[in-house]
């Protein structure tokens, strides 16, 4: 299958005509990502704020008369601003982390990593947009892990949008050559391998190809989604939909890493990739939030946790 690295490359697959339209489609779905995860904890804090298990955000400021005032809204309000931080935060982390991982290429060219329409690590995206968002929040005096569990769903909701940016431009994110002796007779040949011919990057990838693994992630994340979704409402205490949502990150991508081309760090006795060290950490801490988080909640508090 081909990639379509611009909105340009897409228009001329469908039509055949060629119009300038540069925009890079890694960048209008992390896009649209964004907008479903916006949309997706809106919709949660609505429904915590109308249950009462969580208050208006409050935040002190300066008026224009240079009298502190506490400016008070629904939780809500501040999605667009929240969502706005988590992306700024989080793009800066991504390629932060990708050029940690790659530190041999940045040091040979440091500007064309810095500035690359490509590379880009999820998981340091994910650390410090998660910072950045606590950060938020506590500013607004929201119950941290309460916000954490809002949130959740939305972050899975759009990491599985924004995969999707990533198979159409063909960045790289792909997998190793795929085994043609171990492909299923009733699985299309395209969800097998593919060639990412066109891709944005520029690699040419012998056929029959390799996994298309952003097309699976995207599936096991749309999965943890709902399941997420469907357990919002559990009855456990606050903090243990977020540790879920940590585990399911973990395994997602540890599970996905078996089959990606990605460097490998020696640290002594364990031999793994950024991610797989990551994805280690994520499980264990969403394994020990899950264990001590369990118990049913006493009562709805509008306090910070």
């Amino acid at each position: 299958m081909s990639s379509y690295p611009y909105l340009s490359d897409v228009i001329k697959g469908i039509t055949g005509y060629d119009l300038p339209l540069p925009i890079a489609m890694f960048g209008l779905f992390v896009g649209f990502g964004m907008l479903a995860a916006a949309a997706c904890l809106q919709i949660e804090l609505r429904r915590l704020h109308a249950a009462g298990r969580i208050a208006n955000a409050r935040r002190q400021v300066r008026n224009k008369n240079g009298e502190n005032i506490i400016v008070e809204v629904a939780p809500h309000q501040i999605v667009t601003d929240l969502v706005f931080v988590v992306m700024l935060a989080g793009v800066i982390g991504a390629r932060l982390f990708h050029i940690l991982e790659h530190l041999d290429s940045f040091l040979a060219d440091p500007w064309s990593m810095i500035f690359s329409r490509s590379g880009l690590s999820v998981f340091g995206g994910l650390i410090l947009g998660t910072g950045a968002g606590i950060i938020f929040i506590k500013r607004w005096n929201l119950p941290a892990r309460l916000l954490l569990d809002a949130v959740a769903p939305a972050m899975m909701l759009g990491y599985a949008i924004g995969r999707i940016g990533c198979q159409v431009s063909g960045d790289g994110d792909w997998g190793i050559a795929s085994n043609m002796s171990i492909k299923p007779n009733w699985l299309p040949m395209w969800a097998w391998a593919q060639t990412y011919g066109n891709n944005i990057i520029g690699e040419v990838i012998a056929a029959p190809g390799v996994y298309p693994t952003p097309m699976y992630e995207t599936l096991l994340a749309l999965a943890c989604f709902a399941a997420i979704w469907a357990l919002r409402k559990h009855p456990f205490k606050a903090g243990w939909l977020f540790s879920l949502y940590l585990l399911f990150a973990g395994l997602e991508r540890l599970l996905i890493e078996q089959i990606r081309v990605n460097p490998i760090f020696d640290l002594g006795f364990v031999h793994a990739t950024q991610a797989e060290v990551i994805a280690a950490a994520l499980i264990f801490f969403g394994l020990v939030g899950l264990a001590s988080l369990s118990g049913h909640r006493n009562a709805d508090r509008l306090i910070p946790t």
